[in-house]
């Protein structure tokens, strides 16, 4: 075996280490350079976990941009404080708006179609004092309760929801922001991102009612696609969903993404819902969006940054 000088052992470790270091810096901005498909953030601060979250997909401004209008739909359908679970956190809602409002937005509407008195649900849900104190002239908050501000529309990639009646600011907007709160349901389970935005229809009794309502969800986030999804995954409402009060888990969570089905199935994951704990695929509506190819429903398959 030929024997190296001490010299040259010195000169062959060195370069075999900068060689190393070069392909592990290389792996890592590769790893680093890729774009995430859900942003995850754990922390008991709902509005710095929004911010984290929004920051980390690649910020507010690959949404929005100087003089767009945007719509932001939180869920604001019950009278009830944010402690129950059942409606999204007004500091998450207004770290969406300050984040629009920075970007330039030249509006934000704020709306929600509620299931109760608009005066009551915007008072105790504490979206109307969060809002107020933004105290900019750029954000107005909206209860959608008049017909004449839908428009019918035709959903052509739909199986069972043929056409429906849509808000007009939808069909009008540069961007869309669906901000949901993580809880259960007593009719599809678990009311997320997709069931979300049943709240921008005006006739919903229709999908209960007339057709299959987990099909019908599916086929509304064929038409409804938003630009930015913030899932509020602080307080989870787990039972008596969808309206309360039932028992609540503090999860701590805020999960940004674009993908409708992929936000909602690993929200599934996160905690157990009426007593029990479900595979995203169990959930039907999700299922049935993942067959249309709205979306990614496997959680293995998914790029995802946890912070």
């Amino acid at each position: 075996m030929e024997k190296i000088s001490r010299r040259e052992f010195i000169k062959i470790t060195a370069t075999t280490a900068l060689a190393i270091n070069g392909l592990a810096r290389n792996t890592f901005s590769q790893e680093s350079s890729s774009e995430p498909d859900l942003v995850v953030v754990k922390s008991d601060s709902p509005d710095k976990a929004t911010i984290d979250a929004i920051e980390s997909l690649g910020g507010i401004g690959k949404f929005v941009k100087s003089g767009d209008t945007v719509v932001i739909k939180p869920n604001i359908a019950f009278p009830n404080p944010p402690d129950w679970g059942s409606t999204t956190n007004p500091e998450v809602v207004t770290a969406v708006v300050k984040l629009c409002i920075d970007a330039g937005a030249r509006s934000i509407l704020i709306i929600d179609h509620p299931m109760a008195k608009p005066e009551q649900c915007l008072t105790r849900t504490g979206i109307i004092d969060a809002v107020n104190k933004v105290a900019s002239d750029k954000v107005k908050v909206s209860m959608e309760m008049e017909q004449r501000n839908y428009t019918e529309v035709k959903l052509e990639k739909a199986k069972v929801l043929e056409k429906t009646d849509v808000h007009k600011s939808i069909l009008k907007a540069d961007v869309f922001i669906n901000i949901p709160v993580a809880k259960s349901h007593s009719a599809t389970t678990v009311s997320f991102g997709m069931k979300n935005l049943m709240g921008l229809i005006w006739d919903r009794a229709y999908l209960h009612q007339k057709i299959d309502l987990h099909q019908g969800i599916a086929d509304i986030s064929t038409f409804i696609k938003p630009s930015l999804i913030i899932m509020d995954a602080s307080k989870a409402l787990i039972t008596r969903g969808p309206e309360g009060p039932g028992r609540t888990e503090k999860l701590n969570t805020i999960i940004s993404g674009t993908d409708p089905v992929a936000v909602d199935a690993y929200t599934v994951t996160l905690s157990s819902w009426n007593g029990r704990k479900y595979n995203p695929k169990d959930i039907r509506h999700i299922s049935s969006a993942y067959e249309m190819k709205l979306g990614e429903i496997d959680i293995e398959k998914l790029n995802i940054k946890r912070l």
